[in-house]
C-alpha cells in the first residue's frame, strides 16, 4: 500500500514519515497512521519520506602509490533518521550525489598513499575512513550511514596479468625447491643402502671364507688321522684338485656361458692349489690376529 494524501487527510505508510507544513513552513513531522489537515488554517502535508535502508554503489577510479589505476566498486546503505527528517527533506536535493561527492573525496585521498598490495591488504581500513567521514557529514543532514562495504578491487588488465604471472613464477620456484629436496633425500638414502648393502655383503663374503677355511682344516685332519702316511700339504693338494675340476663341471653345465678358455695341465692345477692355499693362510692368519685382539 503506498502513502496517499489529500488537501483535508493524508495517510503515512509504515517505514515511512511525513512532513507536515503550515503556510509552507515546516510545522512538525508525522508518524505513520492516517492524519487530518485544517487547510483553511494554511496546512498541508508537503512530503513523506522512506526510512528503509537504502544502497548507493559506487564506482572510483584511482590510481596506488606504485602508480597502478585500480577501480574500487563501494556499496553505502544509508537511511533517514526518523528524528531528523525534515533536514532530509529541506536541506538536500540529491542525497546520492553528495555521498558519492564524499566518497570519492575520501577514496583518493587515502589509496594515492597505498601500494596495490597495500590496498588489498588494508580494504577493510579505507572502508572504515570512508564510513568515518561520511558519518560526520551526512547527519548534519538527517542521514545515517548503517554500513560502508568495500566490494571489489579492480586493477588494469595488464597488472591482474603480470600479478598472476608472478604468482605462478613463485609457485613454480617453491615446487622446484621442493622436488630437489625430495630428489637429494632420495639420492642419500640410495647411497645410504648400497653402503649397506656393500657393507652386508662384505660381511657375507668374509663369514663365507672363514665356513671355507674351517671346512677345509676339519676335512684335512680328518683326512691325516684316518689315512696314515699322508702329509697335510698332499690332502690339500687333493682337494684342490676335486674342486678344480668340480668348477670346470660347473662352468661347462651353465647356460650363460657357450665358451670358457682356461688353462689346464698339471702344472697349472699345481700353482691354482699354491694360490689357494696361500691364500687360506692369510685368512687364517688374519683371523688369528683379530682374535688376539
Amino acid at each position: 500500500m503506498g502513502n496517499a494524501y489529500c488537501l483535508l487527510c493524508g495517510c503515512v505508510d509504515q517505514a515511512s514519515i511525513g512532513v507536515v507544513e503550515r503556510w509552507g513552513r515546516f510545522e512538525r513531522l508525522a508518524e505513520p497512521g492516517l492524519h487530518l489537515f485544517n487547510p483553511f488554517a494554511g496546512q498541508c502535508l508537503a512530503g513523506i519520506l522512506s526510512t528503509r535502508i537504502k544502497s548507493l554503489d559506487v564506482r572510483i577510479e584511482t590510481k596506488t602509490k606504485d602508480n597502478v589505476f585500480v577501480q574500487l566498486v563501494c556499496s553505502i546503505q544509508y537511511r533517514i533518521v526518523k528524528e531528523n527528517a525534515d533536514d532530509a527533506f529541506y536541506e538536500l536535493a540529491n542525497p546520492q550525489e553528495q555521498i558519492q561527492a564524499y566518497v570519492f573525496d575520501v577514496v583518493r585521498a587515502l589509496v594515492p598513499r597505498m601500494a596495490l598490495d597495500e590496498l588489498f591488504e588494508q580494504k577493510g581500513e579505507v572502508a572504515r575512513s570512508v564510513l568515518e567521514e561520511l558519518e560526520k557529514v551526512m547527519s548534519a543532514y538527517g542521514y545515517n550511514i548503517e554500513h560502508m562495504l568495500m566490494v571489489d578491487i579492480i586493477p588494469d588488465p595488464s597488472v591482474r596479468k603480470a600479478m598472476n604471472e608472478i604468482n605462478a613464477a613463485q609457485r613454480l620456484q617453491l615446487a622446484s625447491v621442493y622436488k630437489g629436496e625430495a630428489e637429494k633425500i632420495l639420492m642419500v638414502k640410495k647411497a645410504e643402502a648400497e653402503a649397506e648393502a656393500k657393507y652386508l655383503g662384505g660381511v657375507g663374503v668374509a663369514k663365507q671364507r672363514q665356513a671355507i677355511t674351517d671346512g677345509l682344516r676339519e676335512n684335512i685332519l680328518n683326512f691325516s688321522h684316518k689315512v696314515t702316511g699322508t702329509s697335510a700339504k698332499e690332502v690339500m693338494d687333493l682337494i684342490m684338485v676335486t674342486q678344480y675340476f668340480d668348477t670346470i663341471k660347473d662352468l661347462g653345465n651353465s647356460s650363460k656361458n657357450t665358451t670358457v678358455f682356461i688353462p689346464h695341465g698339471p702344472g697349472h692345477v699345481r700353482d691354482i692349489g699354491d694360490q689357494i692355499r696361500n691364500g687360506m693362510m692369510e685368512a687364517a692368519a688374519g683371523a688369528q690376529g683379530n682374535d688376539s685382539d
